[in-house]
C-alpha cells in the first residue's frame, strides 16, 4: 500500500473512532443548567426581618415557550418587562416588592438544559439583577414529569436541573428550611411564613411529614399569614380540572387541605391552568369561623387554556361537612382564550390584612376579573 493511502486511511479511522465516542475526545459531558443570579441583597433572615409587617410579593406561574431551547420565552419577556416596571414603581412606597413566587413548569421540559440556559434563565435573571428581589421557584410536571412518586427514572433529570437552576436562591440541603434531597422548602419574611411544596409528589409521606413538622413549629404570635404555593391546585376548572381530578389533586385535597385548615393557612398559590381563577373556601373549627383563599395564576406564558367545567365537590364537601366547609368559585376564567390573558399577581400585605392586584399584560392590561383588578383576601370586618 502506497504511504499516502495508508496515511489516510489512518486519519479516517482514526476520526471515526473519535466521533463515535470509543476515545475520551469523542465523549461530551451533557450540558449544565446554568444557576439563576441571586440579587445582590438577598432575603434577610427570619431574625433580621421578624419586626416587618408591611410589604408587597410577586406571584405568578407557567412560563414555558414555544421555542424554549432555541431563544428568549418572548410572552414571558413582556411579564418580566410589566413586574419590573411595577417593581421599580412601588420600589419607593410602604409596600416594597420583596420576593416572587413563581409555581412551577418554567420550561416545556426539565431535563433538557438548553432550555433552561437560553430560554429561561437569563430572563429570571434581569428579575433578581435589574429587579433586585430573590425568586422562588417550586417544580411543575414539565420540570419533573408526571410521576408521583420520588424515586421514578423519569423523574431525575428534570429535577437536577431544576435544582441547578435554583442552586444560589433557595435553602441549602441541610438547612432546617430545606427537606433533604427534595425540591421542598420554606422560608419566612416579617409576619408571613412560605411554604413551597412539590405538588407533582403530594402523596410522598416523607414531605408531607415534613411540612406538617413546618407548620407545627411555627410561632403564631410572630408568623400571622401563612401562605403556599404549588404547581397543580386543589380547585380548577380548566383542562387538568373541571371533571378531572388528576393524582395531585386527589391528594392535595385528602392530605393538604385538612393539614391547611389545622394551621389557619391564608392562601394557596398555584398553576398548571394557563389563566386565572379564584376560589375561596370558608370552614370552622373550635377557634372560630376562618376563610382559605386558592387563586390559580398560570398565566405566565404558557399557551393560553380555558374554563372546560365545574369539579365535582360532593365527596370533598362531605368528608369536610364537620368543619361545614363551603366553596365559592370567586372568579371563573372564560371560554375565549383572548379573556385569559397572560399576567401576574402583587399580594399586599399590611399585618394581617392581605388584598391581591392582577395585573393582565398586553392585550389584557384591562383585565378586570373582580370588576376591577383588585379583592381582599379577607371577609368584611
Amino acid at each position: 500500500m502506497k504511504r499516502g493511502v495508508a496515511f489516510f486511511l489512518f486519519v479516517l479511522l482514526s476520526t471515526t473512532w473519535i466521533a463515535s465516542g470509543s476515545g475520551r475526545q469523542g465523549a461530551q459531558e451533557p450540558q449544565a443548567v446554568r444557576a439563576i443570579k441571586p440579587p445582590a441583597a438577598p432575603l434577610p433572615s427570619e431574625a433580621e426581618s421578624s419586626g416587618v409587617t408591611r410589604f408587597s410579593f410577586i406571584v405568578y406561574g407557567d412560563t414555558r415557550g414555544r421555542q424554549d431551547g432555541t431563544a428568549i420565552q418572548y410572552e414571558h419577556s413582556v411579564v418580566v418587562d410589566a413586574m419590573l416596571a411595577r417593581i421599580k414603581g412601588l420600589a419607593a412606597t410602604p409596600s416594597p416588592v420583596r420576593f416572587i413566587l413563581q409555581s412551577g413548569d418554567a420550561v416545556a421540559n426539565g431535563a433538557i438544559a438548553e432550555q433552561w440556559n437560553v430560554s429561561f434563565v437569563p430572563l429570571v435573571s434581569r428579575l433578581t439583577s435589574e429587579g433586585g428581589v430573590p425568586y422562588f421557584l417550586v417544580p411543575g410536571n414539565h420540570e419533573v414529569t408526571s410521576a408521583v412518586t420520588t424515586a421514578a427514572p423519569e423523574r431525575q433529570a428534570g429535577l437536577r436541573n431544576y435544582l441547578d437552576a435554583m442552586a444560589a436562591l433557595m435553602p441549602p440541603d441541610g438547612s432546617p428550611r430545606r427537606l433533604t434531597g427534595y425540591p421542598t422548602y420554606t422560608f419566612g419574611y416579617g409576619n408571613t411564613f412560605v411554604v413551597g411544596l412539590d405538588a407533582d409528589i403530594a402523596g410522598d409521606d416523607t414531605q408531607f411529614q415534613w411540612v406538617q413538622s413546618q407548620l407545627e413549629g411555627l410561632d403564631r404570635s410572630r408568623y400571622t399569614n401563612i401562605i403556599v404555593f404549588c404547581h397543580q391546585a386543589p380547585f380548577s376548572s380548566g383542562p387538568h380540572g373541571g371533571p378531572t381530578v388528576e393524582p395531585a389533586t386527589e391528594s392535595l385535597r385528602a392530605l393538604y387541605m385538612p393539614l391547611f385548615h389545622t394551621h389557619h393557612v391564608r392562601a394557596v398559590f398555584s398553576g398548571h391552568e394557563h389563566l386565572f381563577e379564584h376560589w375561596v373556601e370558608h370552614y370552622t373549627d373550635a377557634s372560630g369561623s376562618h376563610r382559605m383563599d386558592l387563586v390559580v395564576s398560570g398565566g405566565g406564558g404558557a399557551p393560553i387554556y380555558t374554563y372546560t367545567g365545574e369539579p365535582d365537590l360532593k365527596e370533598y364537601l362531605q368528608t369536610n361537612q364537620a368543619m361545614k366547609v363551603t366553596l365559592n368559585h370567586l372568579v371563573k376564567p372564560s371560554t375565549e382564550a383572548g379573556e385569559n390573558p397572560y399576567h401576574y399577581v402583587v399580594v399586599h400585605v399590611d399585618g394581617d390584612r392581605l388584598d391581591l392586584e392582577v395585573f393582565g399584560v398586553d392585550w389584557g392590561v384591562d383585565f378586570q376579573p373582580y370588576r376591577t383588578n383588585r379583592t381582599l383576601l379577607q371577609d368584611p370586618r
